[in-house]
């Protein structure tokens, strides 16, 4: 049974940071806000968190395409290759932001990655998931949460979220409604900026 925990956005309560901490350090699996979409996410250091993830989208680790929440751009580096000078300035831009962008993978990818060639990067413009990241002290590996109901697409109020995740997970943060647009995603790995997906994020950047 998961369990509820409130926190708001323009002060996340301490306690309750610690708590979803301490629960994604533990192999934990939760279920948070973010400036777009509600996510499901897990400590990126952990496999066994990462293998539950993974089964609950239904799909193979090794091929999932999963993103990284960071809470700035200081641990780009760690699971980053170098990039250029304009894809850092556009990077320093937009984020934090309604973003995903993806970028060439360095060799520091946990190892069930290690075959990918590319990853997500995502800093959210939201308190309580940055505050979480920063906390833990690394990324957390994130996947939106659909609905099946195609016309609604995705879950925005938070008791709905619990209900139909209770089994699944450990923790759902109430941070109150989500957004039912999800980010915007763009392609850095190549030359040029290469928009992948149109969402929340304009794509006037590019």
């Amino acid at each position: 049974m998961a369990e509820l925990i409130k926190l708001y956005n323009e002060n996340p309560n301490p306690r309750g940071v610690q708590q979803v901490v301490d629960c994604l350090r533990n192999g934990g699996v939760v279920i948070y806000p973010t400036d777009t979409v509600y996510g499901l996410g897990c400590d990126i250091t952990n496999n066994r968190a990462l293998e539950r993830i993974a089964k609950i989208k239904g799909v193979k680790l090794a091929k999932a395409n999963f993103s990284f929440i960071c809470s700035d751009l200081s641990n780009l580096s760690d699971y980053v290759k170098q990039i250029d000078n304009s894809t850092f300035k556009l990077l320093k831009r937009t984020l934090p932001g309604p973003y995903t962008f993806i970028l060439p993978g360095s060799n520091n990818l946990p190892t069930v990655f290690k075959k990918k060639k590319t990853v997500g990067i995502r800093v959210p413009d939201n308190n309580i998931c940055k505050t979480i990241v920063e906390n833990l002290g690394n990324p957390v590996v994130s996947t939106s949460i659909y609905d099946e109901d195609e016309v609604i697409e995705y879950t925005t109020d938070p008791e709905l979220i619990l209900e139909k995740w209770n089994n699944s997970v450990d923790i759902v943060i109430d941070g109150g409604y989500g957004d039912n647009i999800a980010s915007t995603v763009i392609d850095l790995t190549g030359g040029e900026p290469v928009l992948i997906r149109e969402g929340k994020g304009a794509i006037d950047i590019i």
